[in-house]
């Protein structure tokens, strides 16, 4: 799909606020209401806009630890790597995976009540392939700089 300026636009103010009217995302961009709809249309069609997420401010609705960890796999096919990975996608404290080139197969963001949990988690991942996952994990102290949307203007605008 090719995506023009309008579209970035529409993009941009819909990744920051998704609940934005359709009569202001359409001022915004210079559009009527009926033609910026068709707009979002096609780009949800287009599999671009893939849904609509609210943010939660995790810390002021419950506890929790939040651990990045690094796992690596040893000695398995194409075909058993994703089963493991499916299997580890699988667990609801698993909020994000990739994965990754290099000595690293998975990088996952792990979201878990308290460190007895995390460590439940962690055996659960250890057991789906005994003996041949190693996993590191970082426990998150601090969130310096949140997730805020993809820097639209720096990938898709045309260089100067």
């Amino acid at each position: 799909m090719d995506i023009d300026r309008l579209d970035r636009k529409i993009i941009s103010l819909l990744q920051h606020d998704a609940r934005i009217t359709n009569q202001h995302l359409a001022d915004s961009v210079g559009l009527s209401p009926s033609a910026c709809l068709n707009r979002v249309r096609k780009l949800e069609a287009a599999g671009v806009l893939t849904g609509y997420l609210a943010a939660i401010d995790l810390h002021s609705l419950c506890r929790s630890v939040t651990v990045i960890a690094t796992v690596s796999v040893q000695d398995q096919s194409t075909e058993r790597f994703r089963e493991f990975r499916d299997a580890v996608e699988a667990i609801p404290e698993v909020v994000e995976s990739y994965t990754v080139s290099g000595a690293i197969d998975l990088f996952l963001r792990i979201i878990a009540a308290d460190m007895p949990r995390y460590n439940a988690v962690n055996d659960q991942i250890l057991d789906l392939l005994p003996g041949k996952v190693h996993i590191s994990s970082h426990v998150v102290l601090e969130n310096g700089k949140p997730f805020s949307g993809y820097p639209l203007s720096a990938l898709l605008d045309d260089p100067a």
